[in-house]
């Protein structure tokens, strides 16, 4: 089986909030890229690398009239909007930490390969498709390209200008991407950027060390399953991680993400001699010790974050799963 048919990439529903906000009719858009009309409407919605690619060109053909829309789009992106796999670049030390981190897990958000090469007086990035017949989209490399720029800027505060910018296409209105990087667009053999150290060394002012040390994880545990099909149990887990914390977990509320009634859902889950219950109780016990292990998160936020309108029942739970308090398997943590 190729690349483009065994993976599968989780398409962020922060997209859909920019999109909308940016006028853009998704629905035209999944029409060109012969996509299912319905795909923003499933949980959770996803693509094999061919459909990523023919999203963005039917993005590119949507947009035609706004050649500069990658920018826009770009400068529309904040921390709020980003998906966890994204989100980790804005709580790294510096934009140097931020680009190793994403193209270590570059693979769970699209088709594309990132490489990072760090020297003593710059930091170069390219990016290419892991697609053996299919280059990336022409705007979904302006919009990489852009981003980083707009990450790095976003995360200093500061006006960083890119030491090059390199591309293996003409840009539409090359003076306003111009612009928008402060640097000529150099043709060239690659897809890249290329930063002075000092600016890559620079601090971010959105460093998060604790959010980093939650996110991780699970981010490590998606890029182990990525190269494998996943069993439903796991896909149960995926729907609970991010349902949870709204305290709307219930198994129909899972089985609803899932497109299935409540019936299948345990049927399935019993062909894998587990249940639902062992399920959220497994993935509880194990964020809860993740939490009280990397985190300054007192117990009444932690079992909000679990689903617990009270804070008692999660200690009477904690205490069934561990036989102890949470506060002792912090401080023997």
């Amino acid at each position: 089986m190729t690349e483009r048919n065994r993976l599968r990439y989780a398409f962020d529903k922060g997209w859909q909030a920019l999109f909308h906000d940016l006028d853009i009719g998704v629905q035209d858009v999944l029409r060109y890229a012969q996509l299912p009309l319905d795909l923003f409407s499933r949980q959770p919605i996803t693509m094999n690398g061919a459909e990523y690619f023919r999203f963005w060109k039917g993005l590119a053909f949507v947009t035609r009239d706004d050649p500069t829309f990658s920018l826009r789009l770009v400068q529309a992106i904040s921390p709020e909007t980003v998906g966890p796999a994204l989100f980790v670049a804005f709580c790294s030390n510096d934009l140097n930490t931020a680009l190793h981190r994403i193209a270590k897990y570059k693979p769970l958000v699209g088709p594309l390969h990132m490489t990072v090469d760090q020297s003593e007086s710059q930091t170069q990035i390219a990016f290419g498709s892991v697609l053996p017949d299919d280059r990336v989209p022409e705007n979904l490399i302006i919009m990489e390209l852009a981003f980083w720029v707009h990450v790095a800027r976003m995360a200093t505060r500061a006006p960083i200008i890119p030491k090059s910018v390199q591309m293996l296409f003409e840009p539409p209105e090359r003076e306003t991407h111009e612009a928008f990087f402060g640097s000529s667009i150099i043709l060239s053999e690659f897809n890249g950027l290329t930063f002075e150290a000092k600016d890559a060394a620079k601090p971010f002012l959105t460093t998060n060390q604790a959010m980093w040390s939650i996110l991780q994880p699970e981010l490590n545990k998606r890029l182990k399953d990525l190269t494998r099909e996943s069993s439903f149990k796991e896909r149960v887990r995926a729907c609970l991680v991010e349902i949870l914390p709204s305290g709307h977990y219930s198994m129909a509320d899972v089985a609803s993400k899932l497109a299935m009634s409540s019936r299948t859902l345990h049927r399935r889950l019993k062909d894998e001699a587990t249940t639902f219950q062992a399920v959220l109780d497994e993935l509880r016990e194990e964020l809860a010790r993740h939490y009280l292990g990397v985190s300054d998160y007192s117990s009444t936020e932690i079992a909000f974050l679990l689903g617990y309108e009270e804070t008692n029942s999660f200690y009477r739970a904690f205490r069934v799963w561990t036989g102890n308090t949470p506060e002792e398997i912090r401080s023997s943590a």
